[in-house]
């Protein structure tokens, strides 16, 4: 039975204001477990749900008039972390974030903390997928401490990495007590039997995978089990799910972008799910509902988005592709075009690496592709030499953006930036 337990703070001595020195108390969240959970749907709700399943599988489905579908869900998963990471605060944009991910390749120097916090999201969820696709065996909770490691190498926080909180940790209010805060997880000592529940329940498939993927993410982030990087975690357990289930072998819908632009909903939404009581009551199961028509309805958002973003793709390669002029089938030019979607910043050594072929080959692939104006030439940090495709960078730029307005058209009005939401 989900329930709020009366908990006591005994105040920071030496701490800034009254408020915070004084001992209190608040009140923290337990919700009910996972397995064998009953969730309940209206016939609109199955509607709903079993519709936007199919726009996953349709999304996944073959397009023939793309050249390789491995750059498409390369630069869907980055969209994906990017707006994921700015869900938490940390913004970057498509050309930075590209730059830091050569550099890195490259084993060049950087300084650049958000770049390499989002790439650590990109990481996450590259693990999800991994995780996801390693055939029929049971997640377990080593499983999403991997996930939080990768999602925190290479940052300050990398000694908190797969480290499951021993304190208790809140959301909002001041920094030192949590009996201002919106929202106090469970204590520390229930979070290693919640998350085994929450793995056993994700290793199951008593309910439809989109419903799996809401309600596990939901309750990863009702657990709240790191110091930090919870909510990016739990977003990358999506992905792991939408996969694992076999709904989206190839394409995750970048579901974060449609929460990031309407974070404030996405919280009362999550909001919603931490109801009082028997988890069979009507109560309960609507509160379930509205949290569960919240992210059905942005994965569908997600979906119908990415597909004109294929498309776009598609009609950029084909542009591409006239400018250069005819090229042999398999020839280095060709393979750089068809893998360019995956890279929109890179070097002659990384090319040679995405080709499997020679330095002076890449480098020669390059050189066209720049005299056709596809690539232009730039810097990494101060010296090192790269190219970029402008283009493309403007329409995954222009993806995030349509994404980011209420009307998915930035051509009418600029869009609302979301509000950052720290968790």
């Amino acid at each position: 039975m989900a329930e709020y337990v009366a908990k006591s703070w005994p105040g920071i001595a030496g701490a800034a204001t009254r408020a915070e020195r004084q001992p209190c108390r608040y009140q923290a969240y337990v919700p009910d477990l996972m397995v064998d959970r009953p969730v309940t749907l209206s016939g609109t709700r199955a509607a709903d749900v079993s519709d936007v399943e199919r726009q996953v599988v349709a999304l996944n489905a073959s397009h023939p008039g793309l050249v390789n579908l491995e750059a498409l869900a390369r630069l869907l998963l980055r969209a994906e972390a990017v707006a994921s990471s700015f869900i938490e605060g940390l913004q970057i944009n498509v050309r930075r974030l590209a730059k830091e991910d050569v550099a890195q390749h490259a084993g060049l120097g950087s300084r650049d903390d958000t770049a390499r916090a989002v790439l650590g999201n990109v990481r996450a969820m590259e693990s999800a997928l991994d995780i996801a696709a390693a055939g029929g065996r049971e997640i377990v909770v080593d499983d999403l401490l991997e996930l939080h490691r990768g999602l925190v190498a290479g940052t300050r926080d990398e000694r908190w990495g797969g480290v499951i909180r021993e304190d208790q940790n809140w959301v909002g209010g001041s920094g030192l007590t949590p009996c201002s805060a919106e929202f106090v997880p469970p204590p520390p000592a229930l979070v290693p039997h919640l998350l085994q529940d929450l793995c056993a329940y994700v290793s199951d498939d008593a309910h439809p995978a989109l419903v799996q993927a809401a309600l596990a993410h939901a309750q990863f982030e009702t657990i709240h089990p790191f110091a930090d990087g919870n909510g990016r975690t739990g977003r990358a357990l999506i992905h792991l799910i939408l996969r694992r289930r076999g709904l989206a072998p190839r394409f995750v819908p970048p579901v974060s972008l449609v929460l990031a632009t309407h974070a404030d909903l996405y919280v009362a939404g999550l909001t919603s799910y931490r109801y009082r009581g028997s988890v069979g009551s009507p109560a309960a199961q609507e509160a379930i509902g509205v949290w569960l028509d919240r992210f059905v309805a942005d994965v569908a958002r997600a979906c119908a988005d990415a597909e004109r973003f294929t498309a776009e793709l598609e009609a950029l390669e084909l542009q591409w592709r006239a400018r250069v002029g005819r090229t042999r089938a398999g020839s280095s030019v060709d393979v750089l075009l068809r893998i360019l979607p995956s890279t929109p910043v890179l070097t002659v050594a990384t090319a040679a690496e995405l080709l499997g072929r020679s330095v002076q080959r890449a480098n020669d692939a390059i050189a066209r592709l720049v005299a056709a104006g596809v690539l232009t030439q730039t810097t990494i940090g101060r010296r090192n030499r790269a190219f970029e495709a402008p283009e493309l960078v403007a329409v995954v730029t222009g993806f995030e953006r349509a994404l980011a307005s209420p009307l998915g058209d930035t051509r009418m009005a600029e869009p609302a930036r979301p509000v950052p939401y720290r968790s």
